[in-house]
């Protein structure tokens, strides 16, 4: 029988409401509050973010190596339950969400306008087009994927090859061993926190661009009751998605999304400046492996570039990162370890390489190379929201791909939010096992609703700025966890030829 967990499920509830509240009745106050804690958070543990991220992307090489790699998720009986098709889509579009679509053109215009101090190019030349090129590739491919398999592959083995009971803090169960049970109330009311103002930032990010395509295609001006009423149905959708479980809801929307993304990529490698885009992406992607141990710690770049870009992505990883372990934990039973690493960490990286080269690729030849458009102008002017559709406007059947393009992005963030809204219900219902992984219907609205309380509330007062604190702020606590998950992960690679797990 199901129950609630009501630590589990009130102390962070309570929290954002009391936050949302105080937003309400003093928004520059609370701005204000929050932005303290963010520069705090950034003073101190910025490094920390850098060099926990690096630590994961070694961890999942050392992981793919090791015997650990060969090891069945459930045991060697195990049996999938879902084909690797569907697998990868629904990793694809739980984990991307709406980001790639919001930033993937918008944020290599800022680093080929405004590059950091420290790698050495100036600013609205070549060397800054390729800087900003493999920094689409840092901040998209291998390092945030890296956070996700670390995290939902601890969630996996805890779960399904160590029999601990759905709650975060099954990740932990190598390093707190019988102790484990004790924190784990503790672990998912930290980490529902987090994801909440992760989810937040990308359901920020969404509105924005969804809000930017109905004033472009349908004329209705980008105002907070229109950033109101898009939030409102993004909700609304993904609950119900929620609602429906993981069979009728999260694998249809995400196998719908996952063709969406090939066809608008295809359209627009085939359409747009191929040459460019394969040459440009080449010289992106050979700056990236060149400089990524520096850029990934942070040391040819200036302090305050780094925080307000790279950091920003960790923190936002980070926050998304423990509850979606446990959806990415429960769908890989029935694969091995070294799958897990192939579908959740290889093959969206490499996605991301595609996407990025396309449409940044894209933005950076419109606004640089061929001055067809001044996108850096509409970024400026009208916000990154619309830089996207000022891109779309520059290939064959402009408003089709435009609506095409605004549809996937209402359904990308609707498949993100599904998945976590069903694994924040699982973390504070009570009875949720392999043969009954849905929690109840009205768990998952009351969250689908704080979430989208506490998006409408940044985004309509504090803008990008917003986002990128709920980032942050979500990020730090989560940061600790995985740090201390990936101990668990250390421990297990170092004991697994002596104690090996059933597999």
């Amino acid at each position: 029988m199901r129950q609630l967990k009501p630590v589990v499920f009130f102390v962070p509830f309570v929290l954002l409401l009391f936050s949302m509240g105080y937003s309400l009745i003093d928004a520059n106050g609370f701005l204000a509050s929050v932005k303290g804690m963010n520069d705090w958070i950034l003073r101190y543990f910025g490094w920390l973010f850098s060099a926990g991220t690096l630590l994961f992307v070694a961890l999942c090489i050392w992981v793919y190596f090791s015997p650990l790699a060969r090891v069945r998720i459930g045991g060697k009986e195990a049996k999938p339950i879902l084909t690797r098709w569907q697998w990868f889509s629904i990793i694809l579009c739980t984990t991307i969400a709406i980001g790639i679509l919001f930033w993937g053109t918008a944020e290599p215009l800022y680093h080929l306008h405004a590059p950091p101090v420290g790698p050495g190019v100036d600013a609205d030349t070549a060397g800054a087009a390729r800087f900003a090129m493999s920094t689409m590739f840092m901040h998209w491919t291998f390092t945030p994927y890296s956070i996700y398999t670390v995290a939902g592959l601890m969630f996996a083995l805890g779960y399904y090859n160590y029999k601990q009971s759905f709650s975060l803090s099954a990740m932990l169960f190598p390093v707190l061993g019988p102790k484990t049970a004790k924190w784990g109330n503790f672990i998912d009311a930290v980490s529902l926190y987090s994801l909440v103002a992760g989810m937040a930032a990308s359901l920020g990010a969404g509105t924005l661009t969804i809000s930017g395509g109905l004033e472009r295609y349908l004329g209705i001006p980008d105002t907070p009751m229109l950033l109101m009423a898009t939030t409102f149905s993004i909700v609304l959708v993904f609950v119900v998605s929620a609602i429906t479980g993981l069979t009728n809801g999260i694998k249809s929307l995400s196998n719908i999304n996952t063709y969406a993304f090939m066809g608008i990529a295809l359209f627009a490698l085939v359409f747009g400046p191929t040459r460019f885009l394969f040459t440009n992406g080449a010289e992106g992607l050979a700056d990236y492996v060149r400089t990524f141990l520096p850029r990934s710690l942070g040391l040819d770049v200036e302090k305050s570039w780094a925080d307000s870009w790279t950091v920003f992505y960790w923190a936002n990883w980070l926050a998304w990162a423990p509850v979606t372990a446990a959806f990415l934990g429960r769908i890989a039973v029935g694969y091995t370890v070294r799958d897990f690493i192939h579908y959740n960490l290889i093959l969206p990286s490499l996605f991301g390489i595609l996407w990025m080269g396309i449409f940044s690729g894209n933005a950076l030849y419109i606004d640089f190379y061929s001055s067809s458009a001044d996108l850096y102008g509409a970024l400026k002017s009208q916000g990154p929201e619309n830089v996207v559709y000022a891109v779309l406007d520059q290939l064959p059947m402009p408003h089709l791909l435009g609506i095409t393009f605004f549809l996937t992005a209402f359904l990308s963030y609707v498949s993100g939010a599904d998945a976590n809204t069903s694994a924040m219900g699982g973390l504070c219902s009570t009875g949720i096992s392999p043969e009954s992984p849905e929690p109840p219907a009205w768990i998952k609205i009351a969250w689908g609703g704080i979430i989208g309380i506490t998006a409408w509330v940044m985004v309509a007062y504090a803008g990008i700025d917003g986002i990128k604190m709920a980032s942050n702020l979500g990020g730090y606590p989560a940061l600790f966890l995985i740090l201390l998950v990936s101990a668990g992960l250390i421990k297990i690679l170092l004991t697994i030829r002596k104690h090996p797990l059933d597999g």
